[in-house]
């Protein structure tokens, strides 16, 4: 069996490397997104990255940031919620496959199938409303994206012999509002999902200059602490923008 890894780029921003398939959540690949700035610099790796597909949880600007995507090669396939579509395009994409939840597709030998998500879309300034999905990209190791979501039940039905678990366990700014993990209901979302490992992710990458948070790493930090009690059987791994957690 290959190893597989996946590497932490900041915010959702993750690239999975899967049975040689190249897959990349939710690219922010610069500096800034709006009014949002980046803590730190981008990881390296970011700008040399050339996946084989992207998967796009949500079109909230944070997530699906048109200036990043035309940074990718045009060929790029794109798997995006039902009603997307149009803004992948809009960035040059030309391989976007809209999906809803529960289908599924095949990138190389990982299949990929998407998954319910407790969140609100809308586009600003102006935009109609759009679903919020996760992924689970199943291969030789099973890997869950949760995209943006708030904790729901039916977390439980996804919990089918899961390796590694994306959790975001904050967002952007000093106050979370409704429809995210915090760190507390990301340790719940980890006893329920039940993976061998737990990576916090959406925390300490991007925030708003005027509500950034005294201790960028504090999320993640809480989110292991109350993981110890709230989902004992499974391991936390911290990684940092540009570290890489890989499965021998």
């Amino acid at each position: 069996m290959r190893s597989v890894t996946v590497t932490y780029l900041g915010h959702a921003t993750t690239l999975i490397d899967m049975a040689g398939t190249r897959l990349l959540t939710d690219p922010v690949l610069r500096d800034r997104v709006g009014h949002l700035r980046r803590i730190g610099a981008l990881p390296a790796v970011a700008a040399a990255t050339a996946p084989d597909a992207v998967l796009i949880s949500h079109a909230h600007h944070d997530h699906l940031d048109v200036p990043s995507l035309r940074r990718l090669p045009k060929s790029t396939r794109a798997v995006v919620p039902t009603g997307c579509g149009s803004l992948l395009r809009r960035a040059g994409l030309r391989n976007v496959e809209e999906v809803a939840e529960g289908e599924r597709v095949t990138v190389g030998d990982v299949e990929i199938v998407a998954t319910p998500a407790e969140h609100v879309v809308r586009r600003n300034p102006v935009g109609a409303h759009t679903t919020a999905l996760g992924f689970i990209v199943s291969g030789e190791r099973r890997v869950y994206f949760a995209g943006d979501t708030d904790l729901f039940e039916g977390m439980r039905d996804l919990a089918d012999d899961l390796d590694v678990a994306l959790l975001p366990v904050w967002g952007w700014g000093t106050k979370l509002p409704p429809g995210h993990l915090d760190p507390e209901r990301a340790a719940r979302a980890a006893a329920l999902l039940r993976p061998r490992i737990a990576v916090p992710i959406h925390w300490g990458s991007i925030a708003s200059p005027r509500g950034r948070l005294a201790e960028p790493e504090w999320p993640a930090r809480e989110f292991a602490r109350l993981a110890e009690t709230e989902a004992p059987g499974v391991e936390v791994r911290i990684l940092r923008a540009g570290e890489e957690l890989r499965l021998g």
